[in-house]
Parts: C-alpha cells; sequence; structure tokens
C-alpha cells in the first residue's frame, strides 16, 4: 500500500504542477480558472488518497476526506464566480442575457 500511496502522491503532485503551468501559460481567464480549478481538484485528490495510504491511520485519512469534500464543495462555487468576474472585466454582460440556456429551442430564437 505504500508503494501506491507513493505513486499517488507522485501523480498528484506532477498533475499540480501542469495545473501551476496552465494557470501561467493559458490565454484568458476563462481557460486560467479552468485549469486552476479541475486539474488542482484533481491533483489534491490524489495527494490525499497517497498521503492517506502512506500514513494509514483512520484519524489523518478522514482528515484527508474532509479536506476533499471541502474542495469539492468550494471550488466549484470559486470558478464560478471567477468566471463571472472575467465576464464583467471582459465587458460582456449584456451579452451573458442573450445566450441560450440548456433546453431552450435554437429554432424559436
Amino acid at each position: 500500500m505504500s508503494a501506491i500511496g507513493v505513486g499517488l502522491l507522485a501523480i498528484g503532485a506532477g498533475l499540480l504542477v501542469l495545473a501551476a503551468w496552465g494557470v501561467v501559460r493559458l490565454p484568458d481567464a476563462l481557460s486560467r480558472q479552468h485549469a486552476a480549478t479541475k486539474a488542482g481538484t484533481l491533483a489534491l485528490a490524489f495527494i490525499a488518497v497517497g498521503a492517506a495510504l502512506v500514513v494509514a491511520e483512520t484519524a489523518w485519512s478522514v482528515r484527508l476526506g474532509l479536506i476533499v469534500a471541502f474542495l469539492l464543495v468550494t471550488l466549484p462555487v470559486a470558478s464560478h464566480l471567477l468566471a463571472r468576474a472575467a465576464v464583467r472585466e471582459a465587458g460582456h454582460e449584456a451579452l451573458v442575457g442573450d445566450a441560450p440556456l440548456v433546453g431552450d429551442d435554437p429554432a424559436a430564437r
């Protein structure tokens, strides 16, 4: 189990570096927030599972599970707020109301 845990820690660290590189290199705010939230969440989940396997204590596993659960609850909200701020900053607020919603009939527009 320890070897699997170390492998998951290494995968998580690699994904975290990739997410950080995406935040620096991607062209616009929406792409950067996608890299930060999606890859960052997956990387931290790998790191938490790997750490739980390496430590192999119930108390630490519960704490790490709570950290991952907290991230899964808060990061979508943070991502949404970042996207709204990017749209506001770009001055595209008026166009947001014209965007089709899920379930809208495109022929009706």
